[in-house]
């Protein structure tokens, strides 16, 4: 434990940070699952329109500075790319 009052601050401001960054992350695994799945079943309009909230997530995360812009173009590419396998 810290004894130092900005030590102490800046473990208060990195756990709300973490708390923060896990609830983008999840959120962001979750619409991806969902995109997936809605692809699976093969419903295209549902699976089209999870993809875009997919991507909105991405791109969020990279605004909340939580994934490099390389990374967020990588698995938004690779997302469609699986999107489109899955409907034929």
């Amino acid at each position: 434990m810290a004894n130092i009052a900005s030590q102490i601050k800046r473990n208060r401001q990195n756990e709300v940070r973490r708390q923060r960054n896990q609830a983008v992350r999840s959120e962001l695994k979750t619409r991806m699952r969902q995109a997936l799945s809605a692809a699976e079943s093969g419903d295209g309009d549902a699976a089209h329109e999870a993809q875009r909230l997919a991507q909105k997530r991405i791109d969020t995360a990279v605004a909340k500075g939580l994934l490099h812009k390389k990374t967020a173009g990588r698995r938004k590419a690779r997302l469609h790319r699986q999107i489109e396998e899955l409907l034929g």
